[in-house]
């Protein structure tokens, strides 16, 4: 593996039949540019077992992230790190620097990832900084606390007294037992007390920096030192442990190595599904390639112990990083991963030629100060604070954060940063003060660092269309410039939507079931009474916004005057308010399984049901309404956040801010996971009544992952068929022509025992895979590159884990049998016209069929796909107000109350109406702002379009244009990116 072998093209490496599973040594590409857009806070857990959050776009690689936390550290060797974190399938992997974070990380706010030591170089005076040295000795101090760095007691007993003189400073016997009561560096510490006490005596006068270099020193030597076990099984099934090292591939059983494979005498690493293979080079007496294999847990475990590899053999191995590989012209195949980075010959150049500046750093866990070794050259006391910030409230920020909570006492009553545990997942600079330059990420941030520019595309940094002065002094005088006003504006026309929402239940609804005597009490008294309260509270809610936002109106200048505005008070009011209504929230979920019992034991109810969701006002599945309150609250924590990041500490409304959202923060952890398992309850729920040919969809343990449009081919060519994948099993279905366009199932496939590939070349259809089952195989053809690859990521995924459950689930009982007449019929005679789908272009008084408009049919004429967290993630992306409409060939401006939620814009004439004109599904549309060709002399106008329709919008304020495009982005892009979000946050399945 020391050399790579020369193959004449990528084309004929994989036409060869010798090559089984995928190469390792191919070269990569360049890691994509930094991508501006929305903000994510991601968790970062320190070799000191601090935590820190740092701020990154949504579709940032990840050497951003990491780049970062080494930036935030002023680490100049962080090559040597990496960042490693659980996976959805709870596997510790190490994060891509290449791929978008997002596509790795599901649900980052709920997931910590670890800055660690990723590779050991084989002698520790190759480390060339301090601060480099003491992260290696946390390190091992970490490892050895975690039983990973086993030793004797002796070395263990020695490497804990450079700890402790490290730590503590010289030899004290009464100090040292009593630091070695309160810290314990190592499992069986208790028994090797004496022999540590005796050690920390002979290091007298050894700076923290030369204890450093000594427990390094005696840790190299160990033969765990830096090693991670991987278990795996050998040919004859004996159970061992895989580890890569700086040398190469070493085989351990138990703790100890039986085996080692130097790069010099591996040829290549290649893995397929759970088996590792190693080929080694030719011995000098025998002419044929030995190939060592190893069977690995899973295919997940193998690739990747494979990737890391990969990654050590190119950082110790190499001179520079890998070059890009041309892309193949007709197909790829095999994984594209590669290392990215500086090579370790590269790191130990760029800092022996001094081209970095030094700076000095703090011992956190040292009471001793920290003596800089003399190759380090002392730099200006405030180096390391940005200039456009005073370096004492920057020092507060940086430097003393994790002191806060002693410096500053517990007061959640008046919303205190530190007072409340609840607070993990805001990022630093929503903490006050200046934000430090060096962990906010977005490439949009003001010279001042104090907020990052909210525009989320490249997009909107074209030059618009100039307002003349009129206009600009009619803005003015109309809203107030402050952007807390926004903010709290967003609150009052959200809460309006969601008061008629709850109105669904406790009006409409309610007023259905009372004509009809179908609804047993017990239901009723489960769904109303926990409504009416919430309804009654939120009344009064919105009253109290709208009162104050009338206040604040027409005082445009009141901040730059000092005479701030405030709106956090009645936030934290109402939300302390809303913690009372907690026992009606709790019973929501119970609401929606009792609800969906009642309609499956009564025809009566389940009839009445569906004629309610005809009504107009029912704009949305019933059940829908059922979880509002729930997802209420996340966006009251979005808004927050979003205000806390505006204000200043020093700001009137700062405190009631941060309080409140420490109130609501709280609401949502408790309430998160009856949330995840309702969400898919619901989606279940409302599947079954797109499809036909099924029973029993509902069952404990069965999740829904994606739905969506593929192309079947048989013995008539490619027919379009609807897919649905759950956990278990995957459908698929035509569309038939009952009344209520339902969707009729052909067939399925149990995920048990089935695989999935890539055949293109096999059948000549681009982006087509062959489903091959236990019983029976389908070959598909996805609408697009990116589309084939979200299915064959979700499939894999929903394969691996149908393997890892107990065992096949029940066959699906089938209603009737499945039809084998031709769909091409059915699929002519019942295709709707793109304006009855997404509603006219020149009325707003044509009403779209009510089940012409579910997710599933947008799929289906968009040809696309869309997954359970697409969903998930929509949720929290919901937005009302007014928007002004024109259409592409029109002159007029017409001004509408807009709703977007479940991926839908709802159209109003006014936010009084109860229910919607007309509704435009986005999924599949594309957004931008109109070009100068288009002649759109307005400002904050954004463009939808999706073949020949064109829709222009036009917000009242720079904010509302930013939340709007944001938002509606997070729909528009769904089709494209449906595979991004899916890791965006970790989800039920």
């Amino acid at each position: 593996m020391g050399e790579i072998e020369q193959r004449p093209s990528p084309g004929s490496r994989l036409g060869a039949p010798e090559n089984s599973g995928i190469s390792t040594l191919e070269h990569g590409q360049k890691p994509p540019p930094t991508p501006s857009g929305k903000l994510m806070s991601i968790k970062i857990q320190m070799l000191d077992d601090t935590q820190e959050a740092f701020e990154v776009p949504q579709r940032a690689p990840g050497k951003v992230l990491l780049d970062a936390v080494c930036n935030h550290l002023n680490l100049v060797e962080g090559d040597y790190f990496g960042l490693e974190f659980p996976d959805h399938k709870k596997i510790t992997v190490w994060l891509d620097l290449l791929k978008p974070i997002v596509k790795q990380i599901r649900r980052p706010k709920h997931v910590v990832v670890k800055f660690v030591v990723k590779f050991f170089p084989p002698d520790h005076t190759q480390l060339q900084e301090e601060l480099t040295r003491y992260l290696f000795a946390l390190q091992v101090k970490q490892d050895l606390a975690q039983g990973r760095l086993t030793c004797n007691d002796t070395s263990a007993a020695l490497l804990i007294s450079h700890i402790v003189q490290s730590e503590i400073g010289d030899f004290d016997e009464a100090s040292d037992r009593e630091h070695l009561a309160k810290n314990k560096y190592i499992p069986q510490q208790d028994a090797l007390e004496d022999k540590i006490v005796e050690y920390h005596h002979n290091h007298i006068g050894q700076t923290p920096a030369e204890s450093d270099f000594q427990l390094l020193e005696i840790a190299r030597r160990l033969e765990m030192y830096g090693v991670r076990l991987h278990p795996a099984k050998d040919r004859e099934g004996t159970k061992i442990n895989l580890a890569v090292a700086n040398t190469g591939i070493l085989v351990f059983q138990g703790f100890t190595k039986i085996n080692a494979f130097n790069w010099a005498k591996v040829r290549k690493l290649s893995f397929k599904r759970k088996r590792f293979l190693i080929k080694l080079r030719p011995d000098a007496n025998s002419s044929y390639q030995d190939t060592l294999e190893f069977l690995m847990a899973s295919r997940d475990f193998c690739k990747s112990f494979w990737k890391i590899c990969v990654e050590h053999h190119a950082f110790f191995r190499l001179f520079e990083e890998p070059k890009p590989k041309p892309k193949p012209v007709l197909f790829s195949r095999g994984s594209s991963f590669r290392f990215s980075g500086r090579t370790q010959k590269q790191v130990l150049d760029f800092v022996k030629e001094g081209g970095h500046k030094k700076v000095q750093f703090e011992r956190k866990h040292s009471k001793i100060q920290s003596i800089r070794s003399l190759a380090t050259q002392p730099t200006e006391p405030n180096s390391e604070v940005p200039k456009q910030a005073p370096a004492d409230e920057e020092e507060e920020v940086v430097k003393d954060r994790t002191q806060q909570s002693k410096a500053q006492p517990p007061q959640p009553s008046t919303g205190s940063l530190t007072g409340s545990p609840h607070l993990s997942e805001l990022s630093i600079n929503s903490q006050g003060g200046a934000a430090p330059t060096n962990v906010i990420l977005s490439p949009n941030l003001s010279p001042d660092t104090k907020q990052a520019s909210p525009l989320v595309s490249p997009l909107l940094n074209d030059q618009v269309c100039p307002r003349t002065d009129d206009e600009e002094e009619g803005r003015r005088k109309r809203f107030p410039t402050d952007k807390a006003y926004f903010i709290a504006k967003e609150v009052s026309t959200t809460e309006r939507t969601y008061l008629k929402d709850l109105e669904v239940i406790t009006s409409w609804f309610q007023s259905t079931v009372s004509k009809e005597d179908v609804m047993p009490e017990a239901l009723k008294s489960l769904i109303f009474p926990n409504f009416e309260p919430l309804h009654k509270f939120h009344t009064s809610f919105l009253k109290e916004t709208e009162q104050r936002l009338a206040l604040w109106e027409g005082r445009s200048n009141a901040h730059i005057r000092g005479d701030y505005q405030r709106i956090g008070d009645v936030l934290l009011k109402n939300i302390q308010g809303m913690k009372q209504l907690a026992a009606h929230l709790w019973k929501h979920s119970e609401a929606l399984e009792a609800l969906e019992t009642g309609i499956r034991s009564s025809r009566r109810l389940e009839s009445l049901c569906r004629d309610f969701e005809l009504q107009k006002v029912c704009y949305l599945p019933l059940n829908t309404f059922l979880l509002r309150p729930l997802h209420r609250l996340m966006h009251y924590k979005q808004v927050l956040e979003r205000l806390c990041k505006h204000h200043p500490p020093s700001h009137a409304d700062f405190r009631d801010c941060r309080a409140a959202l420490a109130e609501v923060t709280e609401m949502v952890a408790q309430l998160h996971g009856t949330m995840i398992k309702m969400e898919n309850f619901q989606k279940l729920h409302e599947l079954k009544k797109d499809l036909i040919g099924i029973d029993n969809l509902v069952i404990p343990g069965r999740e829904f992952i994606r739905l969506g449009s593929l192309s079947k081919l048989s013995g008539k060519g490619l027919q379009q068929r609807m897919f649905f994948l759950f956990n278990d099993v995957l459908l698929y279905t035509s569309r038939g022509l009952t009344a209520s366009n339902q969707f009729k199932v052909h067939g399925q496939l149990p995920l048990y025992g089935m695989t999935i590939e890539e055949s293109e070349d096999e059948w000549g259809v681009p982006h087509c895979l062959t489903l091959r089952g236990q019983r029976q195989s389908l070959v598909v053809a996805a609408s697009s590159r990116s589309e084939m690859e979200k299915w064959v990521e979700d499939i894999q995924m929903a394969i691996d884990l149908a393997e890892k459950s107990s065992g096949p689930t029940p066959e699906f009982l089938a209603s009737s049998p499945p039809d084998h007449k031709s769909p091409d019929e059915a699929a002519v005679a019942d295709q709707e016209s793109e304006d009855d789908l997404s509603a006219s272009r020149t009325s707003l008084e044509r009403q779209a069929p009510h089940r012409g408009n579910t997710m599933v049919h947008v799929c289906w004429h968009r040809n696309t796909s869309v997954s359970m967290v697409d969903f998930s993630v929509a949720v929290e992306n919901q937005l009302s107000g007014n928007l002004l409409r024109k259409f592409k060939n029109s002159n007029g401006w017409q001004k509408l109350w807009v709703v977007f939620t479940n991926f839908c814009l709802f159209f109003y004439k006014s936010h009084q109406d109860h229910h919607p004109l007309a509704s435009l599904p986005l999924l599949g549309y594309s957004l931008t702002i109109p070009s100068e060709s288009e002649d759109i002399h307005k400002d904050y106008v954004f463009k939808l379009h999706f073949k020949s329709h064109v829709y222009y919008f036009r917000a009242e304020s720079e904010y509302t244009f930013e939340r709007w495009m944001e938002v509606i982005r997070s729909a528009t892009s769904s089709a494209s990116r449906a595979h991004i979000l899916s890791h965006k946050e970790s989800h039920v399945y």
